[in-house]
């Protein structure tokens, strides 16, 4: 019997607890990305690119267990978000301004050549409208700072606020990268007042250019 690799359970990058501002040394890890702009409520991108990603998720799992011997549980959906004014947020909040990537992170044995068979069967399949903006990426982060939000998406202002404006300059860190969600929970299914989202910024302390 195959033993399954739940990367929630066996990562540290994947743990986080309420109220604590961990930092954290994430190794490169490779994803399932698609590319988007504008409010996760309401662009019908955003809906699109979960509807892409999950069928070559799923079709990379399957072809691991059958050709390598090695199965996992699906890891939960990610995102990066940034914008332009990143006030919007924490003061501004301003969704709309949003930029955003929506990934599913796949183990370091998933190649370049399953990814291809994954997309095609994925399309043979059921032919999401997006399949085609997926792409398999490595994503370096080193040490970031994390912690987890319990509540609703609007909610995390406040916990943003403090993580770029005290604990990081605090620790003497500067931010670097992207802001980086982990849902935890499958907002789709879940309350939003009991969602569970990790909350990761990047982060260096090396002075900034010019600086």
């Amino acid at each position: 019997m195959t033993n399954k690799t739940d990367f929630k359970k066996a990562l540290d990058a994947y743990q986080a607890k309420r109220g604590r501002f961990r930092v954290v040394d994430v190794p490169d890890m490779q994803y399932l990305m698609v590319d988007g702009h504008g409010d996760p409520n309401t662009s019908p991108a955003f809906a699109e690119a979960v509807e892409a990603l999950y069928p070559v998720a799923y079709k990379l799992k399957f072809a691991s267990k059958r050709d390598l011997g090695r199965d996992y549980v699906v890891p939960p959906l990610e995102g990066l978000w940034w914008a332009e004014d990143m006030a919007s947020f924490t003061v501004a909040r301003d969704n709309s301004q949003w930029d955003w990537t929506l990934m599913l992170m796949v183990p370091d044995w998933i190649n370049q050549t399953m990814f291809i068979t994954a997309v095609e069967q994925a399309r043979a399949k059921s032919q999401p409208a997006r399949l085609d903006d997926v792409r398999l990426e490595t994503l370096s982060e080193g040490r970031c700072v994390q912690t987890l939000h319990v509540g609703s998406f609007d909610d995390e202002a406040d916990v943003l606020s403090q993580l770029h404006h005290e604990v990081i300059p605090g620790q003497g860190f500067r931010m670097v990268g992207t802001h980086h969600e982990i849902y935890l929970s499958d907002f789709r299914r879940v309350a939003p007042d009991k969602q569970r989202t990790i909350l990761r910024q990047p982060v260096t302390t090396e002075a900034a250019p010019g600086g």
